[in-house]
């Protein structure tokens, strides 16, 4: 029997349900993870504040990128310890349209976030003598906050328009949490209109700033290439690694999640996805740039002898 959308007053998480030998190593792992990620992010969003050598706008949007990593987390992970630990898998229907719509709407700050780095790296390699005026402080955060407001109206209608659609014959959402794919396969009726829609707004916030990107380390790649000296093209890359590997981890995964045919969408196979960019990707980033940064790893020995002493 057809239900339309006014019927639906909640839905339930199936997770891995054919495999529920997993959920107690599922809910120690996720624990784990968060807490790392937690306890990762904060560190960096610390150290950039408390050492004066980080506040360049470099560590400035690596703590933006920091601040939104908990936050990203904090939308899907304390729900999916809750529906593990508790055996609690409900989420009321509004619950599920503010829980997607908030993991869209960081996200998508994410990428463009991840593209205003790529930016900044491009002006400090290609164009360095110009570097404290094109990135002053004031454009620094103008930069951050565009990252930040530039999808929080599209994805309002967006979100609108998949939540107003007629679901039918089942609550069940075969996955973790309320993503865009797992949600949309409960509804009913013509929803190609809506599904052209998606593939729009996943195009401009993820394909749009990966282009951005592309086009910096092109010219990065470029400038660094002309550089006379070894030691002055790997001090320049040096600079870009770590953030190049973070844009590679987060961009594979959303692609394979979002940009692929829906005839090629598996049940299983998008949870594993869903698992890198909701809870690996985060947690990996902090040791990204702690590990591969010698001024984070300077900045973090400075204030551990300031801790101590």
């Amino acid at each position: 029997m057809t239900r339309n959308h006014t019927s639906v007053s909640y839905f339930v998480f199936l997770g891995f349900a054919d495999y529920p030998e997993l959920n107690s190593v599922l809910s120690v792992a996720f624990l784990l993870a968060y807490l790392i990620t937690l306890a990762g992010n904060l560190l960096i969003i610390i150290i950039t504040l408390a050492d004066s050598a980080l506040h360049t706008p470099m560590y400035f949007f690596l703590r933006n990128l920091s601040f939104l990593e908990i936050c990203y987390t904090s939308v899907t992970i304390p729900k999916m310890l809750t529906s593990l630990f508790l055996d609690n898998k409900t989420i009321s229907f509004i619950g599920c349209a503010t829980q997607m719509y908030f993991l869209l709407f960081l996200g998508g700050t994410e990428c463009y976030l991840l593209a205003v780095m790529a930016y900044d790296r491009y002006v400090a390699i290609c164009h360095p003598l110009h570097y404290p005026v094109l990135m002053s402080s004031r454009v620094s955060m103008e930069l951050a906050a565009a990252s930040w407001i530039t999808n929080f109206l599209v994805l309002m209608g967006h979100i609108a328009a998949i939540f107003t659609l007629a679901f039918c014959s089942s609550h069940e959402i075969n996955h973790f949490f309320c993503d865009v794919p797992p949600v949309m396969e409960l509804a009913c009726g013509d929803t190609h209109g809506t599904e052209i829609a998606i593939l729009l707004v996943a195009l401009f916030f993820v394909l749009a700033p990966f282009v951005l990107i592309l086009v910096s380390y092109a010219h990065i790649i470029s400038t660094i290439l002309k550089m006379p000296s070894a030691e002055g093209r790997y001090k320049a890359f040096s600079t870009c690694s770590s953030h190049l590997l973070a844009v590679t981890i987060f961009y594979g995964t959303a692609c394979a999640a979002y940009l692929k045919p829906k005839s090629s969408h598996s049940a299983n196979g998008d949870k594993i996805i869903a698992l890198f960019y909701s809870v690996l990707t985060p947690m990996l980033n902090p040791i990204i740039y702690s590990l591969r940064n010698k001024d984070v790893k300077e900045a973090l020995r400075r204030l551990s002898k300031k801790m101590c002493f």
